[in-house]
């Protein structure tokens, strides 16, 4: 996923958490997550789009990111 951040430079940040650390296990029940599964954040931490568990397909992120973000 970090290639979305150098694909979108100063738009969107990456970051992986471990779904199997208390913290990843929070995170994913807190995003409705089964066990895993992607957030795409603006840099400034809003939400764009959430894809829960093996459903992630990255041209509908890049194109979702894109919409949200603009020109």
């Amino acid at each position: 996923m970090s290639g979305l951040a150098k694909e979108f430079p100063g738009k969107v940040t990456a970051r992986n958490v471990d779904a199997t650390t208390a913290e990843g296990v929070a995170a994913a029940k807190t995003m409705g997550f089964k066990s895993h599964g992607l957030v795409v954040s603006s840099a400034d931490g809003t939400v764009l789009m959430s894809q829960a568990d093996h459903t992630v397909n990255m041209d509908t992120v890049r194109r979702k990111i894109r919409s949200s973000l603009g020109p």
